[in-house]
């Protein structure tokens, strides 16, 4: 059920994490969608512009043509001639042109004997250039002074005729002749500015073969996946001569930032459901671990309170019985065992309802200057005679310059005999013990050394929790709650140092402590 209800939130979890990036990418997507057909509208709008001023501007200049034409006759060839000369570039267009107009009438039968009037236009254009050649002049000496003449006066000749003369003759001119870098530019931001795009942009102009023109911003280079193009003039036939590329460098930011309110709440949803999760799922593991704790101690305490309860029983009973009663000597060694085993219930306890106190600072940890040196040996006396039970040997290697150092010497003699003891109950055979100790600028370190099981490094991860005791090996044979390191910790960490253990499987552990000399 356990790993059912995990899987099942986790599934949750993923999922409205899945629906939450879809929606923020459609968000994104509509917003991309949305600037790019803003920015396609601005260009084609520009593109407009562009060509209806040159177009106005040819008019302007040409408009003593298009003054001079009256009334054509039915059905007559008109003939006409336009010249241009440029004498920056030494260049004269020439433009040829044949109308035919034709009158006729056709008779309708749906009318009452009336006829229709049809009149048919047709034309050939040519178009010239020429180019001054070095040397000689002869190219403009036929030519009037004046910027151009007719050659016979035009008579109906429409204003779409005349705009296809000026589109051959401009189509010949540089790009950069016909607009400006500056008019373009403004042409572009004041397009944009119109549908609220005020980002910085870069433009370039590339003919239809794919070469760049003089009109761009910068050193402007194509990057095709993100400009965006438009047309820009067209010829006679309809087919672009020019594209204009604009790129937002910027865009990104700017389409991000358009549903950055709504993006910031979804990630902060988001960034909620998946603490809320973490933290469910944390709960969970930590009380399935403290509930398998609880259960592991009240094993053991019941295990280690059996035997001093049924030792203390049979002693009762030995002491009931009429051979022992009266002998005095006997009932003193029964009263002794338990008083004994009922001190050893008793240190049970306290050490259970000591860690508590710890845990929710009840104790009062007060502190004096002490030498740590004359603590150390004072666990030593407290343990030398377990120690000369097993026949081991206990050595120690004061080499610490500075020991004196503020601490409460209660609770710290606890620490030292808890590790020595620990490291007796863990020491197969004849138990050796190495007691080091050396002092830094700022620290007191002392060093427990022993030379028994030892253990991997999974468990040294877990040896100073609560309860914890491993249950592999021989370890399990081992009388004790897992409790005493854990109590080491939190009095050293009280002192505002450090405990660590190395150790490896069969070859023993080392536990170092480290005090602040201040």
């Amino acid at each position: 059920m356990f790993v059912f209800i995990v899987a099942l939130m986790t599934i949750s979890l993923v999922g409205i994490i899945v629906v939450q990036l879809y929606w923020i990418n459609n968000a994104l997507e509509s917003k991309e969608a949305q600037f790019k057909n803003d920015v396609q509208k601005s260009l084609g709008s520009i593109s407009e512009r562009i060509n209806e001023k040159e177009a106005f501007s040819l008019e302007k200049k040409y408009e003593g043509i298009l003054e001079n034409k009256i009334l054509a006759d039915e059905a007559q060839i008109k003939n006409f001639l336009f010249q241009e000369i440029d004498t920056t570039a030494k260049q004269k267009f020439s433009y040829g042109g044949t109308i035919l107009e034709e009158s006729f009438k056709m008779p309708v039968d749906f009318l009452d004997n009336d006829t229709i009037i049809i009149k048919r236009v047709t034309g050939k254009n040519d178009f010239f250039q020429s180019r001054l050649i070095k040397g000689s002049d002869d190219l403009f000496s036929s030519v009037d002074e004046k910027r151009f003449s007719l050659t016979k006066r035009l008579k109906s000749i429409e204003r779409n005729q005349f705009s296809e003369i000026f589109r051959n003759i401009n189509s010949t001119r540089p790009i950069h002749k016909r607009v400006s870098n500056r008019e373009l530019n403004e042409t572009i931001k004041d397009e944009l500015e119109k549908r609220n795009i005020t980002l910085d942009f870069k433009y370039g102009v590339y003919s239809k073969d794919g070469f760049a023109t003089k009109l761009k911003s910068g050193y402007y280079t194509i990057n095709k996946k993100e400009s965006y193009k438009y047309p820009l003039f067209f010829n006679i036939t309809g087919i672009p001569d020019y594209e204009l590329y604009v790129t937002f460098p910027s865009k990104k930011e700017h389409i991000l930032s358009g549903i950055s309110d709504i993006l910031l709440l979804s990630l902060f949803f988001i960034l909620i459901i998946t603490f809320a999760f973490s933290s469910s799922l944390y709960q969970l593991i930590r009380q399935k671990k403290i509930s398998e704790i609880k259960t592991d101690f009240i094993n053991n305490m019941t295990h280690e309170f059996k035997t001093p309860i049924a030792t203390i029983n049979l002693a009762l009973d030995s002491i009931k019985n009429p051979k022992i009663i009266n002998d005095k000597d006997k009932i003193l060694y029964y009263a002794q065992m338990i008083r004994d085993e009922n001190k050893r219930m008793h240190t049970q306890v306290e050490n259970v309802l000591r860690i508590s106190r710890l845990e929710k600072n009840q104790i009062d940890i007060s502190k004096e200057t002490i030498d740590v040196h004359d603590l150390i040996e004072d666990g030593i006396t407290r343990i030398d005679l377990l120690i000369a039970d097993k026949n081991g040997s206990l050595e120690t290697h004061f080499e610490a310059i500075i020991s004196e150092l503020p601490c409460n010497q209660f609770h710290l003699t606890n620490v030292i005999v808890n590790i020595l003891e620990n490291a007796l109950k863990y020491s197969e055979g004849a138990p050796k013990i190495n007691v080091y100790t050396e002092s830094t600028n700022k620290f007191f370190i002392f060093k427990i050394k022993d030379e028994g099981i030892g253990m991997s490094k999974a468990v040294q991860k877990l040896v100073f929790n609560k309860f914890y005791r491993e249950q592999k090996g021989n370890i399990h044979d081992v009388k004790g709650h897992g409790l005493g390191l854990a109590y080491v910790k939190e009095i050293v960490e009280k002192h505002h140092g450090t405990v660590l253990v190395e150790s490896e499987k069969g070859t023993g552990s080392i536990f170092t402590v480290s005090l602040p000399l201040i």
